[in-house]
């Protein structure tokens, strides 16, 4: 039974639909999530799913848009949905974060989410916001040129969305609720999967890899999303060049090359040419590691780019020799580096020059004590992690939703522009000390309307735990004007930002021990998550939220909350308090 504030809510968005069925550029996509049946790896288990599907559906849709998707939630907990990527102009309510822009959908009742477009254009995703749910609950967004404009690159003949993702042979709730109860590492994949696929190389999943039937001469656009929950990715094809066109739903200069390296939370459009002879070429997804103190799944997973034509099928397909190895990070930092923005009259860039609010914030791996040294991690600690020192705790409830009604309480708004403590972030022995116990809180951070922001990363060697982070900012685009490593040097480094054609993206990579700087204008009012995009580390405390205040006119102010949102009652796991990092009241 609904409640009359959602049976109001349901009118109120019934008529909204009925206005916009009358116009142009209006979808609408119904979204089921249960518990369906899925069989790989030799064995048969049940997931958390949209519409029975693995990935899930594909929105499809034009460049300014407005789409609305019904999400009924027929599973046994919360969930939530995020458009990844998507800035929603003004529309926070609807962006996804579980407690940053609304508590999880209940089990048994249905939240309808607008998701308004403006300048993205090309391939985005979205993905489950609640828990580790996003592992099996994902699924692309592509966004097409506006109608009567086209790609600033010859039009492909075909396009070809590959969604990488993990398979965990166990519940992935359960894992969860595992690694925060006991505070040590979280378990590893048992797999990955190109478009729900293991592929060749597991056991009993031969017959059920993935293939991308192509014409001899035809040009493919490849629409790349990594959805793999902790673990960045190489990709290639083998025998075949990619030329990378976008990255994060905005076009690049053509980057022509053997492979791409893809984190988790990215997007990729990518152009490969059916040139080769015909037969069989494996693609392949592999993963990249940085790291030392953690661990990954060493797995690789395949698809199989099939010609079509009359020929003898080879024993096996060809293998590309062109992939790099699990710990190249050269081949990693010399792709990312070589991106740049398109910059062109018709997709230009405009790189904030004047900055008025500076961040330094390093990124780390940290620990929270815990009585009588009983927790899984270092020393008898739970593991954490946060950003300047602070592990972020959820609060009970939304802050979008304090912030709006003026409620006090739920969040503080001293997140700091710079670390409590300034040393050589980068040494090779940071081993355990004063400096990795982190400071759990709610702290967020106020931007005034049309603050020019640059935010410097600076990735941390704590407890040798140093590796690269893909870190995700909603709500906005941002440049990414430097890259380097070590330690940031304030002075000299900012000599070699690019202001002139930066890539434009929602997720940048920062590097193990080194730093990434980022620019943007926060023209934006609502408030807007960034975290880690490694659930582990998100999971961990690897994340804060920015509330930019409304401007001065109707135009830069939040929009008002649809008329039923999700009630802040009960979380999307565990009750009332879904985990260590929630804060206590």
């Amino acid at each position: 039974m609904y409640s009359f504030s959602e049976l109001l809510g349901l009118l109120v968005l019934s008529e909204i639909l009925l206005i916009c069925m009358a116009q142009n550029n209006v979808h609408y996509y119904d979204f089921v999530l249960k518990d369906t049946n899925f069989t790989k790896l030799c064995a048969t288990k049940s997931i958390f799913a949209v519409n029975e599907s693995f990935p899930g559906p594909v929105i499809r849709v034009h460049k300014g848009d407005t789409v609305y998707v019904n999400v009924y939630n027929q599973g046994t907990y919360g969930v939530t949905i995020h458009w990844h990527g998507i800035k929603q102009p003004r529309n926070p309510w609807f962006d996804g974060p579980e407690y940053i822009t609304q508590c999880p959908i209940p089990a048994g009742t249905n939240f309808t989410y607008q998701v308004l477009l403006s300048s993205e254009e090309g391939t985005l995703f979205w993905h489950a916001h609640s828990d580790w749910t996003r592992a099996t609950v994902h699924g692309a967004f592509v966004i097409l040129p506006a109608e009567g404009t086209t790609y600033p690159f010859p039009k492909p003949d075909e396009e070809q969305v590959l969604v990488f993702a993990s398979w965990y042979k166990e519940d992935v709730m359960t894992l969860l609720d595992e690694a925060l109860r006991y505070g040590g590492l979280t378990t590893l994949s048992d797999s990955y999967a190109i478009n729900g696929e293991p592929g060749d190389f597991y056991p009993c999943s031969r017959d059920t890899t993935y293939r991308m039937s192509v014409d001899y001469g035809k040009t493919y656009l490849l629409r790349i999303v990594n959805t793999v929950q902790n673990t960045e990715m190489f990709f290639a094809i083998a025998d075949h060049n990619l030329t990378v066109v976008g990255w994060d739903g905005s076009y690049v200069k053509p980057l022509v090359c053997s492979y791409i390296m893809i984190t988790p939370g990215q997007t990729m459009d990518v152009l490969v040419t059916a040139n080769q002879s015909l037969g069989h070429y494996y693609m392949l997804a592999s993963p990249y590691f940085d790291g030392q103190a953690d661990d990954f799944d060493k797995s690789i997973t395949s698809a199989i780019f099939q010609y079509n034509g009359n020929y003898t099928p080879p024993s096996s397909p060809v293998y590309p020799t062109n992939i790099p190895g699990f710990y190249d990070i050269g081949a990693a930092t010399f792709y990312t580096s070589s991106l740049r923005s398109l910059a062109t009259p018709e997709h230009p860039v405009d790189v904030p020059q004047n900055v008025s609010t500076r961040m330094y914030i390093a990124v780390s791996i940290n620990m929270m004590k815990c009585p009588n040294a009983s927790c899984a991690g270092p020393d008898g600690n739970r593991l954490s992690s946060g950003l300047n020192n602070i592990s972020f705790a959820n609060p009970s409830m939304d802050i979008l939703q304090a912030y709006y009604r003026n409620i006090s309480g739920y969040y503080d708004t001293n997140f700091p522009n710079r670390p409590p403590h300034v040393f050589n972030f980068t040494s090779e022995d940071l081993l355990t000390d004063n400096v990795t116990i982190s400071d759990q809180g709610t702290r967020v951070k106020v931007l005034d309307y049309n603050a020019t922001v640059e935010i410097t990363f600076q990735g941390t060697n704590i407890m040798n735990s140093g590796e690269n982070h893909p870190m995700h900012l909603h709500g906005f685009r941002f440049y990414v004007v430097g890259t380097g490593t070590g330690n940031f040097d304030k002075e000299t480094d900012p000599l070699t930002y690019n202001l002139v054609d930066p890539p434009e993206a929602n997720t940048v990579p920062v590097p193990k021990d080194g730093w990434a700087t980022i620019r943007f204008i926060a023209s934006n009012p609502g408030v807007w998550y960034m975290h880690c995009h490694f659930d582990r580390h998100m999971s961990w405390g690897m994340d804060t939220a920015f509330i930019v205040k409304n401007g001065g006119t109707e135009d830069s102010t939040l929009l008002p909350p649809p008329a039923y949102m999700p009630p802040c009652e009960s979380d999307s796991l565990y009750g009332v308090r879904p985990s260590i990092f929630q804060k206590k009241e």
